[in-house]
């Protein structure tokens, strides 16, 4: 039986983290994003279609300056490249561990990634809606999606890191 999975957004988060001059972490956040899966029954091994989008225009790294210059050109183009999306290939267990499959779209560019998955189970809540739970977390590097601005200090250290560390806590809905 053919199941539907939306994303509950009040009970979810995607951010991703990315090392400051080396010696600190900033965090960002979307805050408009969307998800749907596809299953048979409840399990998301299943899964026949993950689809994941995030709104550009969302991003926020509790810095104005700073967000309106990841939309700008030189990183999202948020003007041309509104969304970035990711499609689920493959939901897999291995041992007691989790991995996805699939592609992520940043500015056009598209690249196979695999994230990992911690899966917290299926609950009702107190309305009688079927709920379930995940915790998704991986590495890209962001200059393989043409987010390649770089700037050095004085002192020779790199401002923004290549590497961004995905962590989104996910919460579906079955429709």
């Amino acid at each position: 039986m053919e199941t539907k999975w939306k994303i509950d957004p009040s009970h979810s988060e995607v951010q991703f983290k990315v090392k400051h001059l080396m010696i600190t972490t900033i965090t960002g956040n979307f805050h408009s994003y969307d998800l749907e899966v596809t299953t048979e029954g409840d399990d998301f091994t299943t899964a026949t279609k993950i689809e994941f989008t995030a709104d550009v225009d969302s991003i926020s790294t509790k810095n104005e300056q700073r967000d309106g210059h990841l939309k700008s050109a030189e990183f999202f183009n948020a003007e041309q490249h509104v969304a970035i999306l990711f499609s689920g290939k493959k939901f897999e267990q291995n041992a007691d561990e989790y991995l996805l499959h699939g592609e992520l779209n940043i500015k056009g560019i598209i690249k196979p990634i695999t994230l990992h998955v911690d899966f917290g189970g299926i609950v009702v809540d107190p309305y009688g809606q079927t709920k379930a739970g995940f915790t998704v977390s991986g590495k890209i590097s962001r200059k393989a999606f043409g987010l390649t601005w770089d700037a050095v200090t004085e002192a020779g250290q790199i401002v923004v890191s290549d590497e961004i560390r995905i962590n989104c806590e996910i919460q579906l809905i079955r429709s």
